[in-house]
């Protein structure tokens, strides 16, 4: 099933990374998924990282976004703040190909820095526009208020886990609006292991295990995987990680 119109809307269509601008000390010639690779296509207007933790997935998204022009904490572009400077050098290395549409909006949402950015968004609402006071919803209402106030037409959006504040309910919800944004000449790269994102049709899914970048399938994910087998098969399966008398 055909979602989107996949050639023309890609805002980044592609990255290069050139090895000799990284240090040999680097630890990310030790990420294999990362090592391996000097370039990257993107084939569609939604595009998943998955992979097990540490593989690479939220380094590379977070250089693209860096390379991209926005913070290394999340936000818009217009987003300076600084809490903690911890990205890597990879995005010094790192060209990206751009499609030939300029793109009239972007945000890059992370789980981790989520906080800060709020505390940020209700700083420079203080000095212009209408603050949406974060801060006072609960975490998964603030994270998928962020999302919905800034996923517009014609835009790029890097997110990283997403999923991680937000009932099953609202992921859902979230998958509506990327799917709805998409389809008005959007593009979404993002970090998940959430089974629901992951089922959005016509999505390029590309994982990190195994040391190289490469697409699979959403039934061939490990997200899907042990979310199916531990719901068709959760008595037996806690029976034997809960055995005590092993």
């Amino acid at each position: 099933m055909d979602t989107f119109d996949n050639d023309e809307q890609l805002h980044i269509k592609g990255l290069s990374i050139d090895w000799d601008r990284i240090s040999p000390r680097s630890y990310l010639r030790r990420i294999g998924s990362i090592a391996g690779m000097d370039h990257l296509v993107f084939n569609k207007p939604i595009t998943f990282f998955v992979g097990e933790n540490g593989s690479g997935k939220s380094t590379l998204l977070e250089a693209i976004a860096v390379a991209y022009g926005f913070n290394p904490e999340g936000g818009t572009k217009n987003y300076s703040f600084s809490t903690y400077d911890s990205h890597s050098e990879l995005f010094e290395a790192m060209r990206l190909i751009r499609g030939i549409h300029k793109p009239g909006w972007g945000y890059f949402l992370r789980a981790e820095s989520f906080y800060n950015v709020a505390t940020a968004e209700e700083a420079y609402s203080r000095q212009g526009g209408t603050p949406q006071r974060l801060h006072e919803r609960s975490h998964g209402e603030s994270f998928l208020a962020m999302a919905q106030s800034n996923f517009k037409p014609n835009g790029v959006y890097l997110l990283d886990e997403p999923e991680a504040a937000l009932s099953p309910q609202r992921q859902l919800t979230l998958l509506l609006e990327i799917v709805t944004c998409a389809r008005a000449e959007s593009q979404f790269i993002i970090v998940t292991h959430s089974p629901i994102l992951l089922g959005i049709p016509d999505a390029e899914i590309l994982t990190f295990d195994h040391g190289v970048i490469h697409p699979v399938s959403y039934e061939e994910t490990d997200s899907y995987q042990v979310t199916e087998l531990f719901i068709n098969n959760r008595e037996q399966i806690l029976r034997r990680l809960l055995d005590t008398d092993r």
